[in-house]
């Protein structure tokens, strides 16, 4: 379905059960707990794993949060570390470019509006992935790498192999990027 609606149905359910059961309403989209996670944890993390050896970071945007806090962090390091988000190629809002197709597979990502908290300068490029190709790497991560995954990772993983081809970040690159999600669903 069209993610807009999905995402505003979604918003008004958990409103109304958290009212419901006196409970907590993490408002993902609007918590600022998420990108402050990446930035402390996941952007560290790269880093220090990587030994600041780090070329790029691609991820896609869902809410927002993994993209802008890793890659805040990761810039702040090194200004020259190149950042890439990644949409379905339907829904490139954040490229500014009109919703062609809002039924895409990868799921979590594209929801067809700007994210309130997004912050555009630290793109260096915006990417776009099929659902073909999605689909295509996520058999691809299952049985070349043994990693059962979703399309959303598939799609990040798909876009550094993008980004790399391209020539963009020179040659033998360190691309990092995350696999966000699993393949139980599929």
């Amino acid at each position: 379905m069209d993610g807009r609606f999905f995402v505003r149905a979604a918003l008004g359910k958990a409103k109304e059960s958290a009212k419901e059961i006196d409970g907590f309403y993490v408002d993902q989209f609007n918590n600022l707990s998420s990108i402050n996670a990446h930035y402390r944890g996941t952007g560290p993390e790269i880093w220090k794993d990587l030994n600041g050896n780090v070329s790029a970071f691609v991820a896609a945007a869902g809410s927002g949060g993994t993209f802008i806090g890793t890659s805040k962090y990761l810039k702040e390091q090194n200004p020259d570390i190149f950042c890439a988000t990644v949409e379905p190629a339907g829904a490139r809002v954040l490229a500014g470019f009109p919703i062609t197709d809002p039924k895409h597979v990868i799921h979590g990502t594209g929801y067809g509006m700007e994210l309130p908290h997004w912050e555009h300068e630290l793109v260096d490029e915006y990417l776009s992935v099929t659902d073909e190709e999605a689909i295509r790497y996520r058999e691809l991560l299952a049985h070349k790498e043994g990693l059962f995954v979703g399309f959303s990772a598939a799609a990040n993983v798909c876009a550094a192999i993008k980004l790399i081809k391209s020539g963009k970040i020179g040659a033998n690159p360190k691309v990092a990027t995350v696999l966000c999600d699993t393949g139980l669903k599929y």
